[in-house]
């Protein structure tokens, strides 16, 4: 997204505490967030960029790497990442993982159809010894 410096983006010094950085991007989520600001694009784009400092930067692991390499340890293709190759950020990883699709490649997804779904009555030894039953469904759309 941004190629700012992080702390930057939260107004908080490299050694800032967790609980600073928490109040720094409340205060910030606040005062710049979609619902506040309406139709306001940069606010919208600012709001964006503090939370994607904050996500990043209250991980201790993914704080020691972008402390050690910036922004190439989030980019793919970079030497010296930190164990995030291949993503652009941390919402290409859910996307990879959870669903949706990345440009340039993955997996996508197969679209499950609508359950079905029918009450069938059996007796209490049925139900112990086990039976099979052939139930009819109404339909009205194609599978």
């Amino acid at each position: 997204m941004s190629k700012k410096d992080l702390y930057e983006v939260l107004g908080v010094d490299r050694s800032a505490s967790a609980a600073e950085l928490k109040s720094a991007y409340r205060k910030l989520a606040k005062q710049y967030h979609p619902d506040v600001n309406q139709g306001d694009e940069a606010a919208e784009k600012r709001f964006k960029e503090v939370t994607n400092a904050y996500d990043i930067l209250k991980d201790e692991q993914q704080r020691a790497a972008y402390d050690q390499y910036g922004h190439a340890a989030f980019e793919g293709g970079q030497q010296g990442g930190g164990g995030f190759e291949g993503f652009g950020s941390m919402g290409d990883i859910f996307e990879e993982f959870f669903g949706g699709r990345r440009q340039g490649g993955g997996r996508q997804r197969q679209q499950r159809g609508n359950d079905l779904r029918t009450d069938v009555s059996i007796s209490l030894e049925e139900a112990f010894t086990g039976v099979e039953r052939k139930i009819k469904l109404n339909r009205n759309a194609p599978c």
